[in-house]
């Protein structure tokens, strides 16, 4: 699994190459993925849930959130990868170019553009059955659009991270690709 590009880290210093979680030794907890911290990446989906009750500003914050989240995991991705001893620099600063890269294109994809565009239309399309179907109250129509979208989150996680996976594979990822056989940083699930 590992590749010859990498050499193991000394026992006293940084682990070895990271794992499919992008760890560094085993015993590292990754505050990004296995902390109630990855919860900033759903902030926009709770945005949009909530865009028919409060300002559209706090959405956009939820966005700025959301995406200074991505941002974080992704440099944090790339100091990670620079602490591994590479066999050389050109191969340690591809690295972790492959590490940041992909790291802000997947967390870009998987958290902040898909899944804020898919609440978003899943709580326009429920305003809008609301209004065309029932005579609740406007406000009523609103809580009940923003519970919606709240209770979707969930369900759309799942389906989105295996999608952007599925297309990361099938594109970017065979780009950067050194080595047939060799495990290139990916990022599954948040």
């Amino acid at each position: 699994m590992a590749s010859q590009d990498c050499v193991s880290c000394t026992a006293a210093g940084t682990g070895t190459r990271p794992d499919k979680n992008n760890k560094i030794c085993d015993n590292e907890v990754d505050i990004y993925r296995d902390t109630v911290v990855r919860y900033l990446g759903y902030a926009n989906e709770v945005g949009e849930s909530f865009r028919a009750l409060v300002p559209v500003s706090l959405v956009r914050f939820s966005y700025l959130v959301a995406s200074g989240y991505v941002v974080a995991d992704s440099v944090d991705k790339g100091l990670k990868a620079s602490r591994i001893q590479w066999k050389n620099n050109t191969t340690k600063k591809k690295k972790i170019v492959h590490a940041v890269g992909d790291s802000l294109v997947w967390q870009g994809l998987a958290s902040v553009a898909i899944p804020g565009f898919t609440i978003n239309r899943i709580c326009a399309l429920s305003l809008f059955i609301l209004r065309k179907t029932t005579s609740l109250p406007v406000g009523v129509r609103k809580w009940t659009t923003t519970a919606i979208g709240l209770s979707a989150i969930p369900f759309i996680i799942k389906p989105i991270d295996r999608s952007v996976d599925y297309m990361m594979d099938s594109t970017l990822r065979k780009i950067y690709r050194i080595e047939e056989d060799e495990q290139v940083f990916v990022h599954h699930e948040r």
